[in-house]
């Protein structure tokens, strides 16, 4: 089949790869411009551009480009930019969506089921239109979510499952696709404020919120990020949340022991080296 892929993150990587090892023309990979990072000025290729580039196929960050292509169909994978409703109109499109819609429609499907302790997710292959997320679908496939599951190592399996799943679903010519039904919610993109450790919420929602990846609070006015946690079902003599026990902060309803953290300015480190440094006093407090 003559495809046009249109990504970018490097979880998009794998679904291109994939179908070009399957035999997929796939006649052009639309992605963002080059980005400057650090302070010279040299620009870096997305990681879909760069994955394009190294099997040799046409890339180009102008989605108008696809106006008059010949393709037979148009791929999307964490493109994350609007397609606007004249692109669509020049060529049919599926979208490799990380959620079972029509939950967590939006940008940020695997981290909302996390936070909100779904205990299975999955992907679905969707024809995209113009609402947000609301196009029909022609297969799904679960995921489930483990107790201790990171929202990385989510991510790496929904990939995977995602990358088969598209796969096999444009082996066959693409019937017509089921209405989604169900529930309707939303994946907003997780705001940084989000990401602040409340300690007087509860254990179960601050071990997601690590597990999420970039939960931080402070300690004596410094961001201390919380980069790997467990939860404590009860502290034995804590105080008000946020108070420290040992390697142990109290939370609304037990408390939450501190694995790996990373102090302002600093590396990443485990509790006990960043401890034996800061010295907390009995009773100091986070947050």
């Amino acid at each position: 089949m003559r495809l046009a892929y249109l990504g970018t993150p490097a979880m998009a990587v794998p679904p291109l790869r994939a179908l070009v090892a399957a035999h997929h023309d796939v006649v052009v990979v639309v992605t963002r411009p080059d980005k400057r990072r650090g302070r010279g000025s040299e620009r870096s290729p997305s990681p879909v551009k760069a994955a394009a580039l190294e099997l040799g196929l046409p890339v180009t960050d102008d989605i108008e480009d696809l106006i008059g292509l010949d393709a037979e169909l148009g791929v999307v994978v964490a493109y994350g930019r609007i397609i606007k409703p004249h692109v669509l109109a020049a060529m049919p499109m599926v979208n490799v969506h990380f959620s079972l819609l029509p939950r967590w429609r939006g940008a940020a499907p695997v981290e909302r089921a996390l936070l909100a302790g779904d205990d299975v997710t999955g992907v679905c292959i969707m024809e995209v239109e113009e609402g947000l997320d609301t196009g029909g679908v022609h297969a799904c496939r679960t995921v489930p979510i483990g107790a201790r599951t990171t929202a990385q190592e989510l991510r790496d399996e929904l990939v995977a499952v995602g990358t088969t799943l598209l796969v096999e679903t444009l082996a066959a010519p693409l019937a017509t696709p089921q209405a989604q039904q169900g529930e309707v919610t939303y994946a907003d993109k997780i705001d940084p404020s989000e990401l602040q450790l409340d300690w007087s919420r509860s254990t179960a929602e601050l071990d997601r919120l690590v597990r999420l990846g970039g939960a931080w609070t402070t300690l004596r006015g410094k961001r201390l990020k919380v980069l790997a946690a467990e939860p404590v079902a009860a502290v034995a003599g804590s105080g008000a949340p946020g108070t420290l026990v040992g390697d142990v902060a109290a939370t609304g309803d037990g408390g939450i022991r501190l694995v790996t953290v990373q102090p302002q300015g600093k590396a990443a480190m485990p509790w006990t080296a960043f401890a034996n440094g800061a010295r907390p006093a009995p009773d100091e407090r986070l947050g």
